[in-house]
């Protein structure tokens, strides 16, 4: 699912009020945390997650592994803060997911 700016602008707004779920540190990015970051995308579709100050890859390396391993996008970076969306396929989880369609 390609993003258009209005979509991207509606997430952001979203996402204003979470706090970062997730972190990347010094064990760096591998297959077991991209399939916990899946799952709690599954759950919930907009996450924010966070780069600690003892971690070895950057923020574009980050973007770079989440976007070329996974359906994930990420819709924004702030410093060290990366916000992600990924639609959920149970239908009971669709709620961010549905209004974004909407734009």
């Amino acid at each position: 699912m390609d993003l258009k700016g209005k979509q991207k602008r509606y997430l952001r707004a979203q996402a204003h009020h979470l706090h970062p779920i997730f972190s990347v540190g010094k064990n760096g990015l591998n297959q077991a945390w991209l399939e916990q970051l899946d799952g709690a995308l599954q759950k919930r579709e907009l996450i924010k997650i966070n780069l600690q100050q003892a971690a070895e890859v950057t923020v574009p390396e980050v973007q770079a592994y989440i976007e070329d391993n996974t359906h994930i996008q990420v819709v924004q970076t702030i410093g060290r803060v990366l916000v992600l969306f990924q639609p959920a396929s149970e239908e009971k989880y669709q709620d961010v997911s549905l209004n974004v369609m909407k734009l």
